[in-house]
Parts: C-alpha cells; structure tokens; sequence
C-alpha cells in the first residue's frame, strides 16, 4: 500500500460538558498540527499517490471551516464534546467529501483509504481512518 502525507495546522478554542473533562470544561485554546495520509494500492498514471499540492490546498481549505474558532459557536458542533478524536472524524469526513466531489483530481477516485491525525502536542495526538 502506498501512502502519501500532508500537514496543515489550525488553532481552536472549545469547552468541554462532563465530569471527566475537570478542569478543560473551562474555555481553553489548542493548535493542532494535522497529518492528513492517503492511501492506495497502485500509483496513478504519474506514478502519484495523490497531487500533493491539490492535497495541502484541500485540507487547507477544510481546516479554515474551524481555524480561528470558538468550536462552542460552530452550528455543526452544538452540544458536541469536540474532543480531538472527534475533530479527528469531522476532518476526515469532511476529507472524504472533498475526495469524493473530485476536488482533488481525477486520479484522487483511486485512494482507498485516508487517515487524519490531530496532534495536540509532542506526546499527545489522536486519529479517525476510514477506507474510501
């Protein structure tokens, strides 16, 4: 399987509801790095996994949907927890319907599978991956 990866980053704020969460039930702030990795077993006629141009642009433009947000105001987020494994789903459904649409090419319909992984610092991260 080849696989190929990009990274964007984007800067949240968002408050948590629940006993388990103490302290971070406050409104708090996090940057995460975003990796996004497509998969697929054969490269495309260029001998690409995906445009990594294309590729970076596109996470770009999903992540800017929450850059510089409080995630607490977002209509699609209401009443959610946006805990980094979520917003690890969110970016990857969002990712997902990007590739789909084609917005990442024609030869982006051959990716058979995609992984976001947020990063919340260096020991810290967490990940949605979905075949496509």
């Amino acid at each position: 399987m080849y696989q190929l990866t990009v990274r964007q980053h984007m800067m949240i704020a968002h408050s948590f509801s629940g006993e388990a969460f103490g302290p971070a039930q406050a409104l708090h702030g996090a940057t995460y790095v975003v990796d996004a990795t497509f998969e697929r077993p054969r490269l495309d006629d260029n001998d690409l996994v995906v445009d990594i141009g294309l590729a970076t642009q596109v996470l770009g433009e999903v992540l800017g949907e929450f850059n510089m947000r409080n995630l607490d105001d977002h209509p699609d987020l209401k009443g959610r927890n946006t805990t980094t494994e979520f917003m690890a789903g969110m970016v990857f459904q969002r990712m997902a319907d990007a590739i789909k649409a084609g917005r990442l090419g024609e030869s982006a319909h051959g990716i058979s599978g995609l992984a976001i992984t947020l990063s919340e610092s260096h020991i810290a991260w967490a990940s949605y991956r979905g075949d496509l």
